[in-house]
C-alpha cells in the first residue's frame, strides 16, 4: 500500500481516539532520555488545551485538522490555523511511524497545500525540533525554506521547552 491508498478528510469525532494515540505514540517516540519527564509533561498539556478537544480547537483558531487514513484505519494527522504571519501554519503532522515511507506525509503535505490555497493564502509556515531531522529533511526537499531557529526554553502546546533547537520554515504556494 502507498499514497495512492491514501485518503486525507476532515476530523471527525469518531477519529478522537485515533488522534490522540497517534499524538501520544510518536512523541514517546521522539522523546530523548534526558526530556522523557518534559516530553509526558507536554503531551499532558497538549491534550488538555489541543488534541483533547481538537474540533473546537482549531475552529476557535479559525483553521481545521484532518486525518490520513490507509485501509480505515488513521495513520496520520494535521491542522491549519492562521500564522501570526498572515499565512496559514501547518501543525501536528504526524504520520504512524509504522506506515512511514509510504507517501502519506507528502500526500498530507500537498492537501494542506492545496487547502491554503483554496482559502486565498498564499504561503504555509510551520516548525519543527532538532529531534525530528527526517520531518527537517522531509519539509527541505518540499521546498520549505529555513527562516529562522530558536532555541525553546517554556513549553507551550507548541513546544516542549528544554532547550530544544525549533527550526522555522516557509514556502510561498
Amino acid at each position: 500500500m502507498g499514497a495512492a491508498d491514501v485518503s486525507v478528510r476532515p476530523f471527525a469525532v469518531d477519529d478522537a481516539a485515533a488522534v490522540q494515540a497517534l499524538f501520544i505514540k510518536v512523541n514517546r517516540l521522539l522523546a530523548p532520555e534526558n526530556l522523557r519527564d518534559a516530553f509526558e509533561r507536554y503531551i499532558t498539556d497538549s491534550i488538555d488545551e489541543e488534541i483533547g478537544r481538537v474540533a473546537d480547537y482549531y475552529a476557535e483558531k479559525g483553521g481545521g485538522f484532518w486525518v490520513a487514513e490507509l485501509a480505515g484505519r488513521v495513520v496520520g494527522m494535521f491542522g491549519l490555523e492562521p500564522s501570526e504571519r498572515d499565512g496559514m501554519e501547518l501543525r501536528r503532522m504526524y504520520v504512524d511511524p509504522d506506515c512511514r515511507r509510504r507517501g502519506i506525509a507528502g500526500a498530507m503535505l500537498r492537501y494542506a497545500e492545496d487547502r491554503c490555497r483554496d482559502m486565498s493564502f498564499s504561503r504555509l509556515d510551520l516548525s519543527t525540533s532538532e529531534v525530528q531531522p527526517e520531518a527537517l529533511a522531509f519539509y527541505r526537499a518540499q521546498g520549505y525554506v529555513q527562516i529562522r531557529d530558536e532555541v525553546v526554553e517554556a513549553a507551550s502546546n507548541k513546544t516542549i521547552g528544554g532547550g530544544i533547537r525549533r527550526f522555522h520554515f516557509e514556502k510561498a504556494l
